[in-house]
């Protein structure tokens, strides 16, 4: 007797559902030390098992360049996100942290927002946040944060650097990301740094 193909699919676990993202991606990182603020993120995008770009630029300044934003996961959603953090920025005149919150309750309760797939991590010379969907707003003790499939590469290479290397921002940034994107499939060493 033959299995309806449907049920088959939904109780396979090795299925491709909607739920699942076939797009997957990235590394964005950011480092904060000696009143320097540096975001770092890779440039590749993949599609299913393919790399379909190199050099994509995840970070963008936003509010009169004196905020960073990168992102991890579709880059429509993104984009989206990007354009009402923006308007939120706007609205609080800058204040980063008013900004932050009030995209938070926004893309949590929002129906639209609420489907979005992807990270933020945003950054101005005073402090960092790590934005989600779930209403997440965290700002990191070490002030070292990254988001993506490579961020906890680049993170704990970020940290140790910054524990054992009186190395630069931008140099701990450039060093923990080449070493994700030797570990991490989904991220290259096509980086893009901004810095404050």
């Amino acid at each position: 007797m033959m299995k309806n193909p449907l049920v088959a699919a939904a109780t396979d676990d090795t299925a491709e559902t909607p739920a699942r993202r076939l797009i997957r991606s990235t590394t964005v990182l950011c480092v904060r030390r000696n009143d320097k603020v540096v975001m770092a993120g890779d440039g590749q995008v993949t599609l299913g098992e393919s790399v379909i770009k190199h050099g994509a630029k995840k970070i963008r300044r936003l509010y009169q360049e004196k905020i960073l934003a990168g992102f991890a996961g579709s880059t429509a959603d993104a984009f989206t996100l990007f354009s009402r953090f923006e308007s939120k920025l706007e609205q609080y005149h800058g204040n980063l942290g008013r900004s932050a919150v009030e995209l938070a309750k926004d893309w949590r309760t929002d129906k639209f927002l609420r489907h979005l797939e992807a990270l933020l991590l945003v950054s101005d010379k005073e402090a960092t946040f790590l934005l989600s969907g779930q209403g997440d707003v965290i700002e990191p003790d070490t002030g070292i944060a990254a988001i993506g499939s490579g961020g906890p590469f680049a993170q704990a290479a970020a940290q140790a650097l910054a524990d054992h290397t009186k190395l630069s921002s931008r140099e701990i940034a450039e060093e923990a990301m080449k070493i994700a994107s030797r570990m991490c499939i989904y991220t290259n060493d096509r980086i893009t740094i901004e810095e404050l």
